[in-house]
């Protein structure tokens, strides 16, 4: 059974379609990307996931359970990070977890290592923390219940570096205890790194859901071929999805879409002595389905 199931789910604001016919359907022990620009429709679809907004139309299950019908038992079982998270300024990070505790029913103890974990102090007032440490307090939030879905509405905000690697670490380590993980972003640098699959959403339809390395391979790359001897770059423009950008003495700097068979045969055979081949990001796999003017 998928960990969460999204049919034909549309959301209408007065004349504007935000979220359009979607349909989903996240594995268990799954960590999928949720990707697309502002006004996408990412935190649209996040929010009707945890029930926070009702769909228009259309179906959300989480572990076969609706989840406007059973929205009580559904959040026993999922935890939920806004990208607006708002706070009581007066509390602390531990009261926070208290409260959330007593509302879900849920043992606070596994919320100290977390605190530790991202160099917080649990009984400082949330209003005195900076950006980045009360995304953090956010996180221990989210993750505290180790609850069986986790869903992120631009989780690594204000997070440095540092802090950005402890979270990746702390969504493996709960994925590989059996928890499932969705992730909205717009950072794609850093969730290429992150996730299993992504679903890349446009003007709130869904574009194409796929794995990271699936669509890497249907993307733009850059390649450089080396030479002993000067090269014909004419061989090369002439193979289908390759444009040739630079030539000099002794190397051709080529753009390749898609995959680099044709390529690979042709260099063996006109003499490449090495091909550097950097691997297509997600940014260049975004620029495949939105186009330069419209990221």
């Amino acid at each position: 059974m998928p960990a969460v199931v999204m049919r034909e789910v549309t959301k209408r604001f007065g004349d504007n379609v935000a979220v359009d016919s979607l349909s989903l359907d996240v594995a268990e022990g799954e960590v999928l990307g949720l990707l697309g620009p502002n006004g996408a429709g990412k935190t649209t679809t996040i929010r009707m996931l945890v029930d926070s907004i009702r769909p228009t139309s259309g179906r959300i299950e989480i572990f076969g359970r609706d989840a406007h019908r059973d929205a009580a038992g559904v959040h026993a079982d999922l935890s939920w990070l806004p990208g607006d998270l708002a706070m009581f300024d007066r509390m602390t990070g531990a009261e926070h977890v208290e409260m959330v505790a007593a509302i879900c029913g849920a043992d606070t103890s596994p919320a100290a290592p977390l605190f530790e974990r991202f160099g917080l102090d649990p009984t400082r007032p949330v209003g005195t923390l900076s950006r980045g440490n009360r995304q953090k307090v956010g996180l221990v939030l989210a993750f505290f219940r180790r609850p069986r879905v986790i869903v992120l509405d631009e989780p690594s905000s204000g997070l440095d570096p540092l802090m950005q690697r402890e979270f990746h670490a702390l969504v493996h380590e709960t994925v590989a205890d059996g928890s499932t993980v969705m992730v909205s972003s717009h950072q794609l640098d850093e969730v290429q790194h992150l996730v299993d699959r992504v679903a890349i959403l446009r003007a709130g339809r869904l574009v194409v859901v796929e794995n990271v390395d699936a669509l890497r391979s249907r993307a733009v790359r850059h390649v450089e071929l080396q030479f002993a001897d000067p090269p014909d770059a004419a061989v090369f423009s002439d193979l289908s999805g390759v444009t040739v950008d630079h030539v000099d003495e002794r190397a051709i700097e080529l753009t390749v879409e898609g995959l680099m068979g044709e390529l690979g045969a042709a260099a063996a055979a006109h003499g490449a002595i090495d091909i550097v081949s950097r691997p297509a990001d997600l940014d260049e796999v975004f620029l495949t389905y939105y186009g330069e003017g419209e990221r």
